[in-house]
Formats: structure tokens, sequence, C-alpha cells
């Protein structure tokens, strides 16, 4: 079964959004800072606004969670990026990271975000969870444009030097 398969309550549904957002908040700071860090403000807004969009999200799930009881969630069963790695190496990741390759990061992290949404939705046989599960969907499409166009905008630093002097 996968873990899609065993989302079956809106309370079940929460508890991994709640942790998706939170993690996608911290993780988009991150990703905000580093890139203002090296020089390129546009970048380093998009991801300081989804950083923020994110917050938001984090405390409008909290809300509708109000007087329910969640399960725990395990980390590797919510981590945006998969389970972390050691502080250190996460902090080397951090470092090497390029705003093209940072954006490429967030594309494939807010995908994953929305296949997960959509498959619930998909699955659940109770309407107010597939709802639920639609809006979390969508908003991960609209995050999903956004990182394609600053993508699309933001040019690839990699230098193919067997081209060059091929």
């Amino acid at each position: 079964m996968t873990l899609e398969q065993s989302i079956r309550s809106t309370e079940v549904l929460l508890a991994h959004a709640i942790q998706i957002e939170r993690e996608a908040a911290l993780r988009y700071a991150e990703l905000g800072e580093r890139m203002r860090d090296l020089g390129n403000d546009v970048v380093a807004e998009l991801f300081l606004r989804l950083a923020r969009l994110e917050r938001a999200h984090l405390q409008t799930l909290e809300k509708r969670a109000t007087g329910m009881r969640l399960p725990q969630i395990a980390r590797g069963e919510y981590a945006w990026l998969g389970d972390c790695a050691p502080e250190t190496a996460h902090e080397l990741v951090l470092s090497l990271l390029t705003p093209h390759s940072a954006l490429k990061v967030a594309l494939q992290a807010e995908r994953r975000a929305l296949a997960f949404f959509e498959s619930v939705r998909i699955r659940a046989v109770d309407p107010a969870l597939a709802s639920l599960a639609g809006e979390m969907a969508a908003e991960e499409g609209v995050h999903v444009a956004w990182v394609q166009s600053a993508l699309r905008r933001t040019p690839d630093p990699v230098i193919d030097w067997g081209a060059i002097f091929g």
C-alpha cells in the first residue's frame, strides 16, 4: 500500500500536510537566504515569497486541525526533500547550490507535493477528504508554475567545456 492509499481521513491528511508545509517553509527560507548571499535577488525573492506562503499555509492548516487528534508522522514520511542528511552535509549541499540548481530542487519538491495531494484526491472515498486534497494540490500547482517560470528566466551556469573546445 502506498502512502497516499493509507490516507483515509482528514486528520491523517492534515498531519502530513502540516509537516510538509513546515519543512517547505524552512527549506525555502534557507534557499532564499543562500540566493541572496549569491547576489541573485530575483530568485531569492521567489524563495522567500514561497517561504512566507508555506508558513501561511501551515497556519491555515493548523487552525483547520484545531480540536482534531492528528497522528504523529515519522520524518521519512513527510520530508520535503526526502530524509535529510546530517547537518554538515546539508550545509555543504546548500553552499554548492546555484540559483538554477536550487530552482530545479524546488521544482522537484513542488511536483512531488502536487502528485502526493492529487493522488490522495483521486483515491479518497470521502468527498470532504477529496476536496481538501484537491485544494492542497491546486496550491502546489501554483507553486510549480512560479518555479517553472523562474527556472526559464534563470540561466544554468554549467559550462560545457567539451562543446567549447570540442
